[in-house]
């Protein structure tokens, strides 16, 4: 769910390669969208919601060509191409987004919409409304006055959105481990509205081993002396807790195998000088996680982190009873690609959810991404399966 591109300069020699092949995307231009009293899920309702959106592609006369692509925890809607020419790196999923590519922009009219709450309140090309926002009734930040938000409530927002455009039906709704949710979701939720969608790294409800282990993630910024239940400024904010947050994550989010590569490249050993001679000096490999999660600390909001875990601990498709009753209305084309070696949202969680769609006689589709990225697979190296994919897109049964 934590993603840094720079850390794997393999990968992004393959990217830089899928690129080549195909033209770039132009120049992307982050738009906005408000809406006045929204009613949530829960029931309350935000005076208003302001969110950012970005599509890449043109949408057709008919306004069937559209793909929806749901972010990831700590993403945002910027899926491919970049702000300006000088940018570092292209959206998270540049590889598979653009002309000629597997979700082709000179066929499909591809959009991505900021979550509620989302993760990098403070960055400049993230619009998003959570409890960061001010309140309107009393003028200072929402803080955890903010109400509870779920999946479901990113769905409808990412739906009057489309409703905004016109749009009234998509050709597909694709994302990643946070974004998966919202996927399956959508495919649930709106059935009539969704003939494709694909779970990438993904999960058809929070189980109770993945409802506490993102617990763990919450833990840092509850105890940190900073967060005072929520009622902080950013010059006050509970940084230490949050850095501690991301690192959980990002270590989580890849696998032993690589995080163990990375250790040989800065030459971390077991027994360094440092951590030997003092208790309160890191070892090599922890100093580099810290260095990595403190550089993305200051665009991120430690609540904004805690609403986007609860969000995710109160995932179930569909947002009824159960799993199985959010899957019996899906009416959709499936297709699940979960990371063989994920240590974060395990197999496990898209085999049971595709298994169940097939025992009701749903057409439903299953392949796994291979590598030693861990969770990261689905984010970073998701040209892996681009041809099945595309293949997918593309069928029309």
């Amino acid at each position: 769910m934590i993603v840094k591109a720079r850390y794997v300069s393999r990968l992004l020699l393959v990217a830089l390669f899928f690129c080549s092949a195909s033209v770039a995307l132009p120049l992307v231009e982050k738009q906005t969208f408000t809406a006045k009293q929204f009613r949530l899920f829960s029931g309350k309702v935000l005076p208003e919601v302001k969110v950012g959106w970005e599509s890449y592609g043109e949408l057709n006369a008919e306004k069937d060509n559209v793909i929806l692509i749901t972010h990831y925890f700590s993403g945002s809607s910027h899926a491919a191409g970049k702000y300006q020419e000088s940018d570092e790196q292209p959206g998270y999923w540049d590889a598979i987004i653009g002309p000629g590519k597997p979700i082709d922009t000179s066929k499909y009219f591809v959009i991505s919409v900021d979550s509620l709450a989302n993760l990098s309140a403070y960055d400049d090309n993230v619009i998003t409304t959570g409890p960061a926002t001010v309140n309107p009734e009393t003028n200072k930040p929402y803080g955890l006055a903010f109400p509870v938000v779920t999946i479901r409530d990113f769905v409808n927002v990412q739906k009057a959105v489309l409703e905004s455009l016109g749009i009234s039906k998509l050709h597909a709704v694709i994302g990643p481990s946070m974004g998966s949710m919202q996927a399956i979701d959508w495919a649930s939720a709106y059935p009539d509205w969704v003939p494709r969608m694909v779970s990438v790294i993904g999960s058809g409800q929070s189980d109770a081993w993945t409802t506490a282990a993102l617990e763990h993630w919450a833990r840092p910024i509850r105890l940190d002396k900073n967060w005072k239940d929520g009622s902080y400024t950013r010059e006050t904010a509970p940084v230490e807790g949050l850095v501690s947050s991301l690192m959980l994550i990002t270590q989580q989010a890849l696998h032993p195998g690589f995080f163990n590569q990375q250790g040989s490249a800065i030459s971390y050993k077991p027994l360094e000088s440092a951590p030997l001679e003092d208790i309160r000096q890191s070892h090599s490999i922890v100093s580099w996680l810290e260095q990595r999660a403190r550089s993305r600390a200051d665009k991120m909001d430690a609540n904004h982190l805690l609403y986007l875990v609860r969000a995710c601990q109160l995932f179930v498709a569909g947002h009824n009873g159960s799993l199985q009753e959010g899957l019996s209305s899906i009416k959709a084309k499936t297709l699940f690609m979960p990371a063989a070696n994920d240590l974060l949202l395990m197999p496990y969680l898209s085999t049971r959810t595709f298994e169940q769609l097939r025992e009701a006689g749903k057409n439903s589709h299953y392949v796994e991404l291979e590598g030693n990225l861990g969770h990261l697979e689905g984010v970073l190296d998701i040209q892996e399966q681009g041809e099945q994919l595309k293949s997918f897109l593309n069928d029309k049964k």
